[in-house]
């Protein structure tokens, strides 16, 4: 869907360049855009690179730990099926500290494996129900806990939005960090939301 409509912004753009003869200066935008993109690739590159490194600093020094560990209530009132001590847990926490401090690219990976932990959970619980294996089981819809998960992380609370504040940096902007605050309440409103909308369908689909 997205290359329909990525392909249907360019031919915009080309359609309206040759109409008003502007086609000259269209392609200056394209390659001086096209130049734009690699020293903003290399900009952020930097950046994820120290922030991955911090989060692996904050790993091996037991951070990581403690913070996941203080996520305990909450996972436990967001996922309240999944067991104690499972690694969907490990995952889904290490997700959600990485959004929080705006590392999506690093909150990814994590993501990917809890899904697949939630996977491995939900086809457990349905082999259960039916009285067969786990592994005669395919999943057709999405589990609670997947959709809960999926929902609270694209709502993703944020107190340091570090992809922002570097397109702000490289773009010139005077104050690249004036968006910590209005995005710290932007998203904790979505993320208020989402857990309410998440608890309330829940609940709905236990009826």
């Amino acid at each position: 869907m997205l290359n329909y409509l990525w392909g249907f912004m360019i031919m915009i753009g080309l359609g309206y360049g040759i109409i008003t003869g502007e086609v000259e200066a269209l392609s200056n935008a394209a390659i001086d855009s096209a130049g734009e993109a690699v020293t903003l690739a290399v900009t952020m590159l930097g950046i994820m690179a120290m922030w991955t490194g911090l989060m692996e600093v904050a790993r091996q020094a037991g951070l990581m730990e403690r913070m996941t560990g203080g996520l305990r209530p909450v996972l436990h009132l967001l996922f309240p099926r999944i067991p104690e001590g499972h690694k969907a847990r490990e995952y889904i926490a290490a997700n959600i500290i990485a959004n929080v401090l705006g590392l999506g690219w690093a909150a990814t990976p994590m993501g990917l494996k809890a899904m697949k932990e939630l996977a491995v959970i939900e086809r457990e619980r349905l082999a259960k129900q039916r009285g067969i294996k786990p592994d005669d089981i395919e999943i057709k819809k999405a589990s609670d806990e997947m959709c809960t998960f999926l929902v609270i992380n694209i709502s993703s609370l944020q107190l340091i939005p570090v992809s922002v504040i570097a397109y702000r940096a490289q773009y010139g902007a005077v104050n690249p960090a004036a968006i910590v605050l209005p995005g710290l309440i932007a998203t904790l409103v979505s993320t208020v939301v989402a857990v309410m909308f998440c608890r309330v369908m829940c609940r709905k689909g236990e009826k």
